[in-house]
């Protein structure tokens, strides 16, 4: 008789909990100069993320935007939000090449202070909803920005995640994603 050796179950790898900006190439699609985080200091999955941008008077925006007196425009800052939202979506779905954000809401959005080049944008990003239907995942988030300690900005988003072939426009010229379903909360 031979004592056959059993192999030995190796334990799955822990999800990562901070991102650096190469992971964040591979799980968003945004490129300079649209990408706006550039880490993530915390991920609790399906639940909250934190990302940081550095803000620096290099930022395009800056050469048309209050010339004279740089500040960050809010839709960027809100647009950061959904990034980082998106980042904490984007980590739970393993077939991402193939999908596509769709912003489908913003609400209450709040700009308390401007943001100016030496800023640092704490974003936090916390899960309000999330809801799967057939091809598709809709969330809904609460997102507060910070300097330092003082909140700069606030917004509620909701988007979907689709597959990307809906986000492109049908053979009629219109768009398939004109069925924009609210997340429930």
């Amino acid at each position: 008789m031979t004592d056959t050796a059993h192999p030995e179950t190796a334990a799955p790898a822990p999800a990562k909990t901070t991102l650096d900006i190469i992971d964040i190439f591979h799980i968003l699609p945004h490129r300079f100069p649209f990408l706006l985080i550039d880490r993530v200091i915390e991920i609790q999955r399906k639940h909250r993320i934190v990302a940081i941008k550095n803000v620096t008077i290099n930022e395009p925006f800056f050469a048309g935007h209050v010339p004279n007196l740089p500040i960050m425009p809010g839709v960027l800052i809100v647009e950061a939000i959904a990034q980082a939202g998106g980042a904490l979506l984007l980590t739970e779905v393993e077939d991402r090449d193939g999908k596509l954000i769709m912003f489908t809401g913003i609400e209450r959005a709040k700009f308390r202070r401007p943001v100016v080049p030496g800023d640092q944008l704490r974003i936090e990003v916390e899960l309000k909803s999330w809801r799967v239907r057939s091809r598709m995942i809709a969330v809904r988030m609460e997102g507060i920005v910070y300097v330092g300690a003082r909140r700069v900005a606030e917004a509620i988003v909701s988007c979907q995640l689709v597959d990307s072939a809906r986000g492109r426009a049908s053979s009629d010229g219109e768009s398939a994603t004109t069925e924009a379903d609210e997340p429930e909360s």
